[in-house]
């Protein structure tokens, strides 16, 4: 089954479960910000995607810019990056999809659409 984590005050992730359900797509809800995955839940995902590891960030969130991670993640080694991912589910880009063999990031709707129907 899916595991899709979101945050319930995020439109996006509001938007990707209203899809999920009108295709039919059975899935277990996650809270992002109480139920984040950890460090190393993060690197299998993060390796499972084929994504940059930059994907995994949520650049427009309050966080992210408080603490100019625009300009700190550059040079910063992706172990470290993995445990900021790891410390607050509010730093992980949402929603967060993830299949038996593959994990999306943001909710686009013609990727989720060739991913999963």
């Amino acid at each position: 089954m899916l595991k899709i984590y979101c945050y319930d005050k995020c439109s996006t992730c509001k938007k990707a479960l209203q899809w999920l359900e009108a295709q039919g797509i059975e899935h277990q809800l996650m809270d992002i910000k109480a139920d984040h995955p950890d460090e190393e839940t993060l690197s299998r995902y993060y390796a499972m995607s084929g994504l940059p590891l930059k994907r995994f960030f949520n650049t427009s969130g309050i966080q992210y810019r408080e603490r100019e991670l625009s300009k700190k993640l550059p040079t910063m080694p992706e172990e470290e990056q993995l445990r900021l991912l790891a410390s607050d589910g509010m730093l992980v880009k949402r929603p967060l999809l993830v299949g038996e063999d593959f994990v999306l990031t943001g909710f686009r709707e013609a990727e989720w659409k060739e991913r999963l129907l």
